[in-house]
């Protein structure tokens, strides 16, 4: 019984951690093709700034982004990470007009900035 007990615990907690991950019905949308398409991403950023509609991917991420800084991106997956370094780093580098929005609204007090300063710039992310 103490068995069949333990199985039923691990079986739970098992499903519980993959229902704490994020959705990856999205994770191979081509990125590349949004970032440099000026229509595209503006409409994402549009969407991420409450200032036009969402697409599913753009309700997704509107509405996973603040947990995601607040919880070190702990629900994402490595594909999900790197595709948020990937965009990351393009937004700095080539659209920092729009990231300095997106950061105003979404970590007005500089927080994450802070906590995450650090570790993008050891994987060449300049802030």
């Amino acid at each position: 019984m103490m068995k069949l007990h333990l199985l039923v615990v691990l079986l739970f907690v098992a499903i519980h951690a993959e229902e704490t991950k994020y959705t990856d019905k999205y994770d191979n949308i081509d990125v590349d093709e949004i970032l440099h398409s000026d229509r595209l991403l503006k409409n994402y950023f549009n969407c991420l700034m409450d200032r036009g509609r969402c697409t599913p991917v753009g309700s997704e991420i509107k509405k996973n982004l603040p947990d995601s800084l607040e919880n070190e991106c702990q629900k994402c997956s490595e594909k999900q990470k790197n595709i948020g370094k990937k965009i990351l780093k393009y937004m700095i580098e080539q659209k920092r007009e729009m990231f300095d929005e997106v950061e105003k609204k979404y970590d007005p007090n500089g927080v994450y900035r802070k906590r995450y300063e650090a570790d993008l710039k050891k994987i060449g992310i300049k802030l």
